[in-house]
C-alpha cells in the first residue's frame, strides 16, 4: 500500500501526529469514542494519522485494528517507527520485521532495564519499573485489562517506573549523568537518545522524499510530547483530565484545547479540517 489516499488517490500534504494516552484515549477508559466524528473526517479526507505513544508495538497494534489504521507508527515515546512493507515506494529500512520496515531509534530494553537497576542501586532510592510488576500490578497502577497489561510489558525500548513516594530529582539527575534520558506521560520512562519529535522528523523526511513539502499537526498532552509539538508545523495541546493544561508545555503556535483528551481532539481536528 502506498502512502496515498485511498478515498482520494492523492498523495497527502497534511499528517497528523497524534499521541494516544490522554490525548485519543480517555483517561482510565481509554476510550476514543467522542472523537469519532474528527476521525472519521480524517479517513474520509485520506489525511494519514500517525500514532505516536509511548506504548508498545503490541499495544499500539490494538489500536491501529480498532481504527482500521494502515499508516506508520510510532512505539515507546520514539523508540521504533514501524513502516508498513509497501506503504512508500521506496525502502523506509532494511530492517525487516513481522510486515514492517523498522527504523530503531532506542537503546534496547534489557541495556535501558540494567542501567536502571544500577542507578536504583547506586542511590538506594526504590523505584520500581514494569520489569519488577506482575501483570497484576500493571494492570493495578495503569487501569488495562490484564491482557493489556501483558502486551505493555512486552518493551523493546523504554521502563515505565514509578518511585515508592514523591519523584525524587536525585534519581532524574542520576538517569541523565548516566547519558539516558527520561520523561513524563501517564509515568515516568526511562530510555536511550530518542524522543517522538526524532521520530517525527524522519517521517517527515520520508513523505515529503516521495511527494514534496507536507504540514504536520501534532497532537499530545503531556511532557513527554513535547518534542512531538515541537516538531509539528501546527502544535496542539490537549486538556488533561484534571481540567488543566500540562503548564511546563509552551511553545510558539502552540493551540491548546477546551474539551478533555478525545473530546478536546474532535473539537480541535474537526476545526482544522473543516
Amino acid at each position: 500500500m502506498a502512502a496515498m489516499s485511498e478515498e482520494t488517490g492523492r498523495v497527502p500534504r497534511l499528517v497528523i501526529v497524534t499521541d494516544l494516552d490522554g490525548t485519543l484515549l480517555r483517561p482510565r477508559t481509554y476510550s476514543f469514542a467522542t472523537a469519532m466524528p474528527a476521525l472519521a473526517l480524517v479517513k474520509q479526507k485520506g489525511i494519514p494519522l500517525i500514532l505516536c505513544s509511548s506504548k508498545t508495538r503490541a499495544e499500539i497494534e490494538v489500536y491501529r485494528k480498532r481504527l482500521d489504521n494502515l499508516h506508520p507508527f510510532v512505539s515507546e515515546n520514539g523508540g521504533g517507527i514501524y513502516v508498513p512493507e509497501g506503504y512508500f515506494p521506496f525502502r523506509a529500512s532494511d530492517d525487516d520485521r513481522g510486515g514492517y520496515q523498522v527504523i530503531s531509534l532506542g537503546l534496547g530494553y534489557q541495556e535501558v532495564r540494567r542501567r536502571l537497576i544500577a542507578i536504583r542501586d547506586r542511590l538506594g532510592i526504590a523505584v520500581r519499573g514494569f520489569g519488577d510488576m506482575s501483570g497484576e500490578e500493571v494492570a493495578g497502577l495503569t487501569g488495562l485489562t490484564l491482557e493489556e497489561a501483558r502486551l505493555a510489558r512486552q518493551r523493546d525500548f523504554t521502563e515505565p517506573f514509578v518511585f515508592p513516594d514523591q519523584p525524587d530529582e536525585r534519581f532524574l539527575r542520576e538517569i541523565e549523568a548516566d547519558g539516558l534520558h527520561w520523561t513524563q506521560g501517564t509515568l515516568f520512562q526511562i530510555m536511550g537518545n530518542h524522543d517522538k519529535g526524532k521520530a517525527v522528523d524522519i517521517l517527515r523526511k520520508l513523505y515529503e522524499r516521495q511527494a514534496g513539502p507536507i504540514t504536520i499537526v501534532g497532537i499530545g498532552d503531556s511532557l513527554n510530547d513535547l518534542q512531538l509539538l515541537r516538531a509539528a508545523d501546527r502544535p496542539v495541546l490537549v486538556r488533561k483530565d484534571t481540567g488543566r493544561h500540562d503548564d511546563r508545555i509552551d511553545i510558539p503556535g502552540l493551540v491548546r484545547t477546551d474539551g478533555i483528551g478525545p473530546d478536546g481532539w474532535n473539537e480541535t481536528v474537526q476545526e482544522l479540517l473543516q
